[in-house]
């Protein structure tokens, strides 16, 4: 499956900004899906996660209350919805995709992920 990220922009400390990850290729419903941050200097991070259905999702703890990870299979897409923004979310965004043959929760490593995105810019700004 090929991923395509977008969304990412110039926001304001405190405000909302929301991700898009389409899919192209394959059998979107067999895959689990990660969004992953690096921030310069830093290694990537896993931010949050999304089982084949949307039934099992998943959270770093520094974004728990503020990010909502959803999927609509039938558009192929993955969103993460990011609120109350902080200077320290900016970050290159990435959406990844790993097929599971069972429901679970995605991967938190990285190295388990077959496809990925190229990447979304978010900056944030005080």
């Amino acid at each position: 499956v090929q991923l395509q990220a977008s969304g990412g922009g110039l926001v304001q400390a405190g405000g909302p900004l929301r991700l898009s990850c389409v899919a192209s290729g394959g059998i979107f419903s067999r895959y689990a899906v990660g969004w992953f941050r690096q921030a310069p200097g830093k290694e990537r991070e896993f931010v949050a996660g999304i089982g084949r259905r949307g039934d099992y999702t998943n959270y770093h703890d520094s974004v728990k209350g503020r990010f909502t990870i959803s999927r609509d299979n039938g558009k192929k897409s993955v969103y993460l919805q990011m609120n109350s923004l902080k200077l320290e979310d900016a970050a290159v965004y990435y959406c990844a995709a790993v097929e599971r043959n069972y429901m679970t929760y995605a991967p938190r490593n990285l190295n388990e992920y077959s496809s990925w995105g190229q990447g979304t810019q978010v900056t944030v700004s005080s």
